[in-house]
């Protein structure tokens, strides 16, 4: 069930359960992984911390880093060495929707993350 107005929008991306803020925590895979790699994956994937990933959009765009975190509850991650400076002088990491980042490099640590991938895509 859609809704088009954006009070509702705003409402239910607010009280999103955790099943669907992680689908909305993805990002692209770069296409040049993805021959890379010779496999059929999905084009898009969940974001996690240790991914590698290029920002398109924004005042770091084209700057590449590694994922530090992946904040579920603001729906936003930060990358290594993205940080502006608060009036106090202070470096704080700049949080960016995963929607605006490009997936360089998937974050191999985990097995059973390898496996989902290794058969081919139906």
């Amino acid at each position: 069930m859609t809704t088009k107005q954006p009070r509702k929008q705003r409402k239910r991306l607010a009280e999103a359960p955790w099943h669907r803020r992680r689908k909305l925590m993805s990002a692209h895979l770069a296409s040049e992984y993805l021959e890379e790699r010779k496999r059929k994956l999905p084009r898009a994937l969940p974001v996690r911390k240790g991914d590698v990933v290029k920002v398109l959009r924004g005042e770091f765009r084209g700057r590449e880093g590694k994922v530090a975190t992946v904040d579920y509850r603001s729906l936003r991650i930060t990358i290594e060495g993205l940080t502006y400076a608060k009036a106090d002088k202070t470096q704080v990491a700049k949080p960016v929707h995963p929607s605006n980042v490009l997936i360089k490099k998937l974050d191999e640590t985990d097995p059973l993350r390898l496996k989902r991938f290794e058969g081919e895509r139906k």
